[in-house]
């Protein structure tokens, strides 16, 4: 092997060390209802979410006192919901993949494994 082909091979392998790999994603998609500040209805939902990162739900988890209710795990990963907002609180509930739960179960952040 040349010089020029050595050296080509190496600076390949740095940039593949280099480059970051894709981020893991729950595969499908998450919903939940919550009432608009107008008093509607509405459906929430999370598309392809990332796995391992909490995600607030909005807006009810920007809104105090407002939850949402009723989430639906449509994806390929299990769903933990908490009802604090950042994952955070002692009240949390798993839903695995296909799952869900009543309009009973109000929830304000998520994060998927």
């Amino acid at each position: 092997m040349s010089l020029r082909s050595l050296t080509l091979a190496a600076g390949a392998a740095v940039l593949l060390i280099a480059l970051p790999g894709s981020a893991s994603a729950a595969g499908g998609q998450f919903r939940y209802s919550y009432t608009t500040a107008d008093g509607y209805e509405a459906v929430g939902f999370l598309n392809n979410p990332a796995s391992g990162q909490c995600i607030n739900l909005a807006p009810a988890a920007s809104e105090p006192g407002s939850a949402s209710r009723a989430p639906k795990n449509h994806t390929d990963a299990t769903a933990t919901v908490f009802l604090g907002t950042d994952c955070e609180g002692d009240t949390y509930y798993s839903l695995k993949p296909g799952q869900g739960a009543s309009d009973r179960l109000q929830v304000r952040s998520v994060v998927f494994s």
